[in-house]
């Protein structure tokens, strides 16, 4: 009896590829093969939740796996490249005074020196201190900015805190009725509305004017701090389509090397 169980764990198991032996793992499946994403397209109507239908989501933009790090290059870059710092601190020749030398050169016993206003003087210039405008400026890699967007995308549909909406139009101007639409379905205190036109529907921008947790923005404007900055991001049906359109064909682009160049002030 030991010798046929000895024989029966001997018996070796067929091997079995990746995709076969984890069949509720899409984490090996590529993007191609994975059933698109799908959400629900809703209306601004009525304050109420209005489902029209479902809209087919592009998994290269918004089922990637996400990069943090990138994610983290974005905000730093974004914070950063428009920062102009002025700290300022004079040096020995801007300090007021210490035109003539303190002492001989030789004779006192004292140590020799030319000024007072030497950085090794109390009250002298600073040496190696900051000087202003200094600016903070550089440009993040193209498909760095590519692949931030199409990271934060993607943790905002697997987080639920984007919504796709038919469009803008509101039946009034009130911002009461964008704070009842926001708090009733749970949208969260700040809302990014984003549509395909920087020239956008008249109530929804008189009624978002008065608040400051509701901003309104062009899908060409669309950037990782603004929507990370914001706990809900809304897009129309056509600016998702724009936004789809645009990071696909910047993901299959052909032309990488000369994007990845060094950045020039005179492009």
């Amino acid at each position: 009896m030991l010798k046929l169980f000895g024989e029966l764990f001997k018996v070796k198991t067929p091997a079995v590829s990746l995709l076969c032996r984890a069949p509720n793992s899409t984490a090996a499946i590529p993007a191609e093969w994975r059933p698109p994403r799908e959400v629900w397209l809703e209306s601004l109507g009525t304050v109420q939740e209005q489902k029209l239908g479902i809209l087919s989501l592009d998994n290269a933009v918004f089922g990637a796996s996400p990069r943090i790090d990138i994610v983290h290059q974005n905000i730093e870059w974004q914070r950063k490249y428009r920062f102009v710092s002025f700290a300022h601190s004079k040096t020995r020749n801007e300090v007021r005074g210490g035109g003539r030398k303190p002492w001989p050169q030789k004779g006192l016993g004292r140590a020799r020196h030319g000024s007072i206003r030497s950085p090794l003087w109390r009250g002298g210039g600073i040496a190696h201190g900051p000087r202003s405008p200094t600016t903070h400026f550089y440009m993040l890699p193209f498909f760095n900015r590519v692949l931030g967007l199409v990271s934060t995308l993607s943790i905002k549909l697997a987080q639920n805190d984007l919504h796709v909406v038919q469009d803008l139009e509101i039946p009034t101007e009130d911002p009461q009725y964008l704070r009842d639409l926001v708090s009733e379905r749970l949208w969260g205190p700040s809302v990014l509305f984003v549509d395909s036109s920087d020239v956008l529907p008249r109530n929804i921008s008189i009624g978002a004017d008065s608040i400051n947790h509701i901003n309104l923005m062009p899908a060409y404007g669309l950037n990782v701090y603004s929507m990370l900055k914001h706990n809900t991001l809304v897009l129309t049906e056509s600016a998702l389509r724009d936004i789809e359109r645009k990071l696909v064909e910047h993901l299959n682009r052909n032309d990488a090397r000369s994007l990845m160049s060094k950045f020039q002030h005179d492009k």
